[in-house]
């Protein structure tokens, strides 16, 4: 980053599933929110058309990402290409020839692809990681710990990457100041850390996203 520009850093709010917490979103405008659409193994799973009932009432000021893990792509584009989300993001196997394909079905969309980088990972492992992640055709993408489970990965190991990216895997309020002004990533992606007893927590979101803006 240019040392004369001045750092403003996204954050996204991800596992919306009720009103609520469309609600809380509309108050406390991060820049991004995230359903995670039809991946029944999470308890923030939404159906498509719940996904499009929730975007209704989100105001224009926050942006609406799906979240997938191994759909089929015209799903994913149906969802883009009739604005029910601005971005797909992509948290399963999904190849630099699904993202091509994706981005010509919805070309004036953002796709961003998740490169998990697992805790008990060796060195080699992560570095593998990171080689892909460099070369992904995604627009943006994420280094995650997992599948929204509030796992940490090392974050010492980000300094050689290079590329812009999205931190995520266990960001809460407790340690997204000193991960922001230490890595100084794109964004932070946020989802376990501003719930309680596995429900977003209206609090702990008001919290993380004005530590954001005051970064």
């Amino acid at each position: 980053m240019d040392e004369t520009q001045e750092y403003r850093p996204k954050i996204k709010i991800c596992g919306l599933f009720r009103e609520e917490d469309i609600q809380a979103v509309n108050e406390y405008l991060p820049d991004y929110c995230g359903f995670v659409i039809d991946f029944p193994k999470s308890h923030r799973n939404v159906s498509r058309k719940r996904a499009y009932e929730l975007r209704q009432n989100l105001r224009v000021e926050v942006s609406p990402v799906g979240v997938f893990v191994d759909r089929p792509l015209d799903e994913v584009a149906e969802l883009l290409k009739y604005n029910v989300i601005d971005v797909a993001q992509l948290h399963g196997e999904e190849d630099d020839a699904y993202i091509d394909a994706l981005k010509a079905a919805a070309p004036d969309k953002e796709i961003w692809k998740a490169f998990i980088i697992n805790p008990g990972d060796s060195k080699e492992e992560i570095e593998e990681v990171f080689r892909r992640a460099e070369k992904s055709l995604a627009d943006v993408v994420l280094l995650d710990a997992g599948y929204g489970y509030g796992a940490v990965f090392d974050h010492t190991l980000i300094g050689s990457f290079r590329r812009p990216y999205i931190l995520a895997g266990g960001i809460t309020p407790d340690n997204v100041s000193d991960a922001l002004w230490s890595l100084k990533p794109y964004g932070v992606d946020v989802s376990t850390g501003v719930e309680t007893d596995g429900l977003k927590d209206k609090a702990k979101m008001a919290e993380i996203i004005k530590l954001v803006r005051e970064v």
